[in-house]
This record gives structure tokens, sequence and C-alpha cells, in this order.
């Protein structure tokens, strides 16, 4: 049972007085940022060098206190979900922020109508310096920019278009007839909650019943989720057309500054990476003694009773000892976090569940919500969330406002490091075979979910998008005979690809959001090729990464990876994170 707060220790807790010593001084601050978000006074005027730098500089002061306002008031909501003083604080940020946005509508057209000559000067000219790279993302979408009239009718479809995402999520949360199943005489609902439970159940009449069940809702629904998810590639495609792109793919990475290239590199590389996936199929298939493996057995686990069972100070002592590589500055800094109110350990009541790391450049340090129990599964997320917190406080202590926050498609890599540099150390120290197995198996499982199971989902986002660009006709069997035949091709000829696997693809509500699903899979990779690297090379591997931890949004994602070694235009960081996963899978099978 959850504790009430007061019942636990300080030093469990967050220090929120470190932002702001009551939510008076918040209020002062928010007054204080009303008056200063009217930025109307500049349009018209971003032409003068003189007042653009001036409207960029102070952009940057409101920037940097919204964003101290809003950490402060989610963080104060999700230590107490039920809290109706900090609810109405984020509520006062939400309206701050719809104010703010409005009053700088004017800029991105202004900043677009300049000349590329213009823009070209003012990025070289040393004041800019701070904004160089923000201006440089105006010079790239300059020629996807649109007439005023046009823009104005594209925005004014912002709502239609994200109505497909709006209708699944009612399909998959609000409509979907949850089936029941019978365990022992006792009905139990299949729900997105219980279903991943149920799939790691040691019984396989169990997980067969689950599977089946899960998969007839969707299927009874097929025709509805089949038109949404069509609309929204045709959406997808329109978008991309009326913004002059030359794909759907070119459209959706512009975003993030990433070449096709990257995306088309990751699909390659894992395809010829494929036979230690079918490998790994034949050795559970083995392991688990069945004569057929189905879809619904490669979640249980392969190592039973073999969990880290620690409590928090010694799971923190653990991950210490597994992050040494990474040197005395940043062990002293994960002590730091440990000492001083960085984390907020326990499960309390109304608190928000699962873990997370905040942090803006006007805080004071990062600040990291875990929901602590002793298991394998937790210790990995005090070191996961705590390599977010240490990629953000280096960041932000090295980059100035404007580039302080590194971008979504590096955002895993930090976290996945130090999960696997505390991977190697326990599989290093362990004599115990039984765990060093559960190790292994717990490494193989993570890389075969991110990177080959995302990437699989990447390619079917490929193939949709690119049947729709070409003027192929989508329907729900077409999708669905793409999807299986991916799955066949992913898990290879030791696994069944039963029949209900085919309508997987109807159920991942990352498709409505094109082209992201694959950012696990190059975070994963890029994670696993650093850590090696740090591993294999100690100190000199070790400064490289410090110097990508310190380069926030400088620059674009995939040329701040090289920083650290890892080169996604290549296939020597996916090589690396390959060889990783046969190594795993050499010393499982030996043991």
């Amino acid at each position: 049972m959850a504790k009430i707060r007061s019942e636990v220790s300080e030093n469990l807790k967050w220090r929120l007085t470190d932002i702001f010593k009551d939510d008076e001084e918040f209020k002062a601050l928010l007054k204080d940022v009303e008056g200063r978000i009217d930025f109307g006074k500049y349009e018209g005027k971003l032409s003068d060098e003189k007042e653009l730098l001036k409207c960029l500089k102070e952009l940057d002061k409101v920037d940097y206190d919204i964003e101290k306002l809003a950490v402060y008031a989610h963080m104060k909501k999700d230590l107490d979900t039920r809290d109706s003083n900090a609810n109405a604080l984020n509520s006062m940020v939400s309206s701050l922020f719809v104010k703010y946005a409005s009053s700088l509508s004017f800029m991105t057209p202004e900043l677009t109508a300049f000349s590329d000559d213009k823009l070209k000067a003012i990025i070289e000219n040393p004041e800019f310096s701070d904004y160089d790279y923000q201006l440089k993302g105006i010079l790239k979408t300059k020629p996807h920019v649109l007439s005023k009239e046009s823009e104005t009718i594209l925005a004014m479809g912002g709502q239609v278009f994200g109505g497909f995402n709006d209708v699944f999520t009612m399909i998959d949360n609000a409509d979907m007839p949850f089936p029941e199943i019978e365990i022992d005489g006792k009905k139990v609902k299949v729900t997105h909650g219980t279903y991943g439970l149920l799939l790691q159940s040691d019984r396989r009449d169990v997980r067969e019943k689950a599977f089946k069940a899960y998969y007839s809702a969707y299927i009874s629904l097929i025709n509805t989720i089949s038109a949404t998810y069509i609309g929204n590639v045709n959406k997808d495609v329109f978008l991309a057309r009326a913004r002059k792109y030359d794909s759907c793919l070119s459209k959706a990475l512009s975003g993030e500054d990433v070449e096709p290239a990257v995306y088309e590199n990751l699909l390659e590389s894992i395809n010829e990476a494929l036979p230690l996936v079918h490998r790994y199929i034949k050795d559970r298939k083995d392991i688990l003694g069945v004569d057929e493996l189905h879809m619904y057995d490669i979640y249980t686990p392969l190592v039973e009773n073999a969990d880290i069972k620690l409590d928090y100070e010694d799971a923190f002592k653990l991950v210490k000892e597994g992050l040494a590589p990474l040197g005395k500055e940043y062990g002293d800094l994960l002590q730091e976090a440990h000492d001083n109110g960085w984390i907020d350990v326990e499960e309390t009541e109304g608190k928000r569940s699962g873990a997370y790391s905040t942090s803006v450049k006007a805080l004071p340090h990062p600040y990291v919500l875990l929901n602590y129990q002793p298991t394998s599964h937790d210790v990995f997320t005090i070191a996961h969330e705590l390599g977010h917190a240490m990629h953000s406080y280096k960041s932000e202590r090295a980059q100035c406002q404007a580039k302080a926050s590194y971008k979504i498609f590096v955002a895993e890599v930090a976290s996945t490091v130090n999960e696997v540099l505390l991977l190697k150390h326990l599989l290093k120290k362990t004599e115990d075979k039984k765990l060093k197995k559960y190790l292994l198996s717990y490494y193989m499982d993570m890389i075969r979910t991110t990177a080959f199971r995302q990437t699989m989902f990447a390619e079917f986002e490929y193939i949709a998008h690119d049947a729709a660009e070409k003027g192929k006709p989508l329907t729900k069997d077409w999708l669905s005979e793409q999807y299986l035949n991916l799955n066949k091709k992913y898990y290879g000829k030791d696994i069944v690809s039963d029949d209900e696997i085919a309508y997987e693809w109807a159920r991942i509500p990352h498709f409505y959001r094109a082209f992201y699903v694959y950012k696990y899979a190059t975070g994963i990779i890029s994670a696993i090729s650093i850590a090696e690297r740090i591993y294999n090379e100690g100190e000199k591997a070790v400064e490289d990464y410090f110097k990508f931890l310190s380069s926030g949004g400088s620059d674009s994602p995939v040329e701040l990876l090289k920083l650290a070694g890892v080169d996604l235009t290549k296939k020597d960081a996916f090589k690396s994170a390959m060889k990783s996963f046969e190594d795993a899978l050499a010393e499982f099978e030996t043991l």
C-alpha cells in the first residue's frame, strides 16, 4: 500500500524549495512574466537586425522564466495528482503559454520572408551566435513555407489533420470491447494493462487465451481502424505535397533535422542483422521446449526467479558502481543527486506512476521522479533516469538558453548508455550462473524489442506511405498482408506467425505520428555503440561522450552524435550494436 507523503523521509523527496521558496514566489514570477509576453511591438520590424537581436534576447528571458514556471507546476501536480492547488498552478501556466504563442505568431512568416542571402549573413554574424542553429532551421524550411494565404488555410486545418489520432485514441481507449478470459474459474478482463502481464505468464494456456482474445477486439473494429489509419496516411501525403517535400519521410525527418539516409541506413542495417534474431528465436523455442513457438511465447521470461531485490540505498550504490567507467566527476554528480533533493523515490498516495527526469536551464538542477520497488527493472530505472538527468545537467550548463535543450532524436541515448554500462558491470561481477543468464536475457530482449521490433514498425510505415505516394489504394487486407510478411521476415521460420499478428499494426498508437518510432531504434543503437566504446577505449571515449552530453541542441542530432563517435549515416555503429547482441547471445547459449 502506498505511503502518505508525510511518512517518507525528507532525503527521499524532491526539494522544490530550490526552485521557489513557496507558491507566492511562483505567482509573483507568473505575474511578472504576464507583463512581458506581448511581442507585438516587434511585428514588422524584424528585418532590422538590431530589432531582431533585441527580440531574440528578450525571448530567451521569457522562455527561461516560463520553463521554470511550467516545470515547477507540473512537478507539484505529479507529487499528488489530487492536489487542486497544483492543478490550478498548471492551468495558470497553460493559459500563459497560449497567450505567449499567440503573440509570437508573426515571427516565422517574417523570418522566412528574408532572402537567403540576408539569412545567411545574419547566421554568420557573431552577434547572433546563440541563434545560428535556430536560424539555419528557418533557412532550411524556407522552400517549404507557402504564401500567407496558403499558410492560413493549412493552419485552419490543424484540428482536422489531428483528428485521425483523436479518433484512434477514442477507439483504443473508450470504445475498445476489451474481452474477458477465464483463468482457474475466474474471469479476467484483457485490457492494455493486463495484456502485457498475461503474456509474461509461465502458463502457456493463459498466454494463448490472452493473445487471441486481445486481438479479437482489434479485429472486430478493423474496418473502422483501417479507415482511420488510411486517412492519416493520406493526410501525411497531402501535407508533404502541399509543402513541396519529396516524400512524407523527408517532411517528418526535417522537423528534427535528420536526413532520410539515416532512416534508410537503419532499415538496411537491421535487415542485414536479422539472422541474429532468428537465432535468438530458435534458442527461445529450444529453452521453452515447445514443438511450435508462437507469437504469444516471446515475452515470457526465459529465466525465472533471478530478480535483483535491493532496497533503494543499496540499489543506488550498485548503480554508482556500474557507472564508474564514466569517471569521478560523473560519480560525484550522481551522489549530489542522491544527497540534495534531486530524486523523489517512493510511491505515495496520489503520486503519478512511472518514472521520468525533468529539467530546464532555469532550474538549479534536474529532478528525477521514481516509484521505486525492489526489482531488477527499478534498479535499471534509477540508472536510466539519471542518464537523462546528467545529459540535461551538462547541456544546460554548457549551452545558452536557445541551445540548452536536446532533440527527442537523442533523448534516449544517455539513459540507455547508463543501462548498458550497469548491465555490463553486473555481468562482470556476478558469479551466479542463474543471475547471469537472467541479465543476458534482459539485455537481448531490450535490443530485440527496441532495435528490431521498432525497426519493423518503421519499415511498415515506410511501405504504407510509399505505396500511398505512388497512388496505390490502401486497404485493410493489403496493410495486414504487408505486416504479416514483415513479421515473418523479422522473426524467421522457427516461430509461427499466428493469423492474429497480421493485425498488430492496428494497435500501435505511434503510427498516428508518422516516422517517430525509428528514433527508439537509432537511440539504442547509438547508446550501445557508445557504451561499447567506453568499455574498450576508456578515457578518450568518455571525453568524447561528455562532449556529446554537453552539446544540447547546438547542431543537428546526427552531427552531435558524431562527437561521441557515432555516425548514423554509416554502418559502424549498427555493426557495433549488433556485435554486442551477438556476444550476449553466444554467452547465453554457452551458459
